[in-house]
């Protein structure tokens, strides 16, 4: 059950991700961000009284408060991503940092992942490298490579990712008797947070009725997303539920591939089967 809700948690991230993407290049990151995040708050304030009774402590609100702080920053670093880079390309090169640093603090603490599984971690961190292989010399962007040859976007993605590693971390703190409760706290931050830079700068938070309910939903299953991640990480090893977790960039890619028809290169393709085979190994471990 943890694994499936870890497995679960990456198709909505990459859903949200792609839906964020697609509205901070015409829309702009701050209010997609603000929006969005907010968006996802008043979802889960309105499900609360319908979710079973919690007693979340001071340091699961802590944690949670930390989740908002870093996940904020990591979202809005990959939206910005998103909209100046290739999306094939920025969306895994964020989810190796993101999977990296919660793995290795994991196992520096002690903790032990089976031979099996550990096989899985490593095809699923190829996975996301294979997926992020971008060929295709059609493909545009909105701004030059920099001098060094770095894609663009990828300086974001990899800043993106140490934060939402650490988004991770967080989360992974808090006690199921928390309930939801530190996603309340965490959102609450955030959105506070993107506000205050919102109104510090002037920025307008008006979106237009299409781009608004795209930003609405990619909030709501983004939020649903982190509920996922969050139940799944309370219940079971750290290592192993980040990892299913960042798999996301698969979906990315493949809802890029349905909805904008863009092409999935031999690398992509071997990448989507590696993070397959790798849900299988890791599944298969706990057995």
């Amino acid at each position: 059950m943890v694994y499936l809700l870890a497995i679960g948690s990456a198709l909505f991230y990459g859903a949200a991700d792609f839906t964020g993407g697609l509205t901070a290049r015409r829309a702009g990151t701050i209010p997609v961000v603000v929006v969005s995040q907010f968006s996802g708050l008043a979802v889960l304030v309105l499900l609360l009284p319908l979710l079973p009774s919690a007693s979340p402590s001071g340091s699961d609100l802590f944690w949670g408060a930390m989740a908002g702080l870093t996940g904020g920053i990591g979202v809005a670093l990959l939206y910005r991503a998103l909209a100046v880079g290739t999306m094939a390309v920025v969306a895994p090169t964020t989810a190796v940092c993101a999977v990296a640093i919660p793995v290795l603090v994991s196992v520096l603490l002690g903790e032990r992942p089976v031979p099996l599984a550990v096989v899985g971690i490593v095809l699923g961190i190829t996975s996301i490298v294979l997926v992020s292989q971008q060929t295709d010399p059609q493909s545009q962007s909105r701004e030059p490579a920099t001098r060094r040859g770095l894609p663009p976007g990828v300086t974001l993605a990899l800043a993106s990712g140490v934060a939402i590693g650490f988004f991770y971390l967080s989360l992974a703190q808090t006690t199921p008797e928390a309930g939801m409760w530190p996603l309340v706290a965490a959102r609450t931050v955030s959105v506070t947070l993107f506000g205050a830079i919102a109104l510090y700068t002037g920025t307008s938070l008006r979106l237009s009725s299409g781009i608004g309910a795209l930003v609405v939903f990619a909030g709501t299953i983004d939020m649903l997303a982190n509920a996922l991640y969050m139940l799944a990480a309370q219940q079971g090893p750290v290592s192993i539920v980040v990892t299913l977790s960042s798999l996301y960039p698969a979906s990315t890619v493949l809802l890029a591939r349905m909805l904008l028809h863009e092409r999935l290169n031999l690398l992509q393709v071997t990448g989507v089967g590696c993070a397959l085979a790798a849900v299988v190994l890791i599944v298969s471990s706990d057995r």
